[in-house]
């Protein structure tokens, strides 16, 4: 496959920013740069790749306070998050402060996504699935020839988003989960927010918040 990815925790969070890339072209995109941009930077100057663009999850603070500095840095767009998350990418420069992160500049992204939309990334194409419930934006990018989904923090190894932060609703996540995620095949990889990755099936199977037993 012509995709690549490498996968960089970033914040005193650990988010997971993932960098892509057509190893073809080394063309590529970062997604959820929430800090730390010189170490991201160093990362894909040590690759050589050329960032074509930033993909946003959602609006947290840890997934997406960076992306604004970034997008003005190299003078690149930003895509995602659907725009529910609108207020959430407000509130960045207010909740930087409040949690100890470096100063962030306000933003809006250049693309709102929706359910169904599909972004490319340096001629790869990536397909959108609005999962909210974590956050009432959120979206997730699937690749479907690598098989691999970056799906933020709405589904973990072992575990869900949160759902106790603003406009989360927990059974709206499930749907999110069980709708939109497992439906695109249980041998799908994918790269949770935080933690390590995790295949659709063994979530399926295993994890106690979502598994098919529980709705059986």
């Amino acid at each position: 496959m012509s995709l690549k990815a490498a996968i960089l925790p970033v914040t005193p969070f650990q988010q997971n920013c993932t960098i892509l890339w057509n190893e073809e072209t080394m063309h590529g995109a970062v997604s959820d740069p929430g800090g730390d941009l010189d170490r991201i930077m160093q990362s894909v100057d040590e690759v050589g790749i050329t960032l074509d663009k930033i993909l946003l999850t959602h609006g947290h603070l840890d997934h997406a306070s960076a992306a604004g500095d970034l997008a003005k840095r190299l003078g690149i767009p930003i895509e995602g998050p659907h725009r529910d998350d609108l207020f959430l990418i407000e509130a960045l420069p207010a909740q930087a402060k409040q949690y100890g992160f470096p100063d962030c500049g306000a933003f809006v992204p250049d693309r709102w996504l929706e359910n169904g939309d599909t972004v490319e990334v340096a001629g790869l194409t990536f397909d959108v699935r609005h999962c909210p419930g974590h956050t009432p934006g959120h979206v997730i990018f699937f690749h479907a020839p690598s098989k691999l989904a970056i799906v933020g923090d709405v589904l973990f190894q072992g575990s869900v988003g949160r759902t106790d932060l603003p406009r989360g609703d927990y059974n709206t996540l499930v749907a999110s989960i069980r709708g939109r995620l497992w439906p695109l095949g249980d041998d799908v990889t994918f790269v949770p927010g935080h933690g390590p990755l995790s295949t659709f099936g063994t979530e399926r199977r295993t994890n106690p918040f979502v598994a098919d037993d529980m709705f059986a």
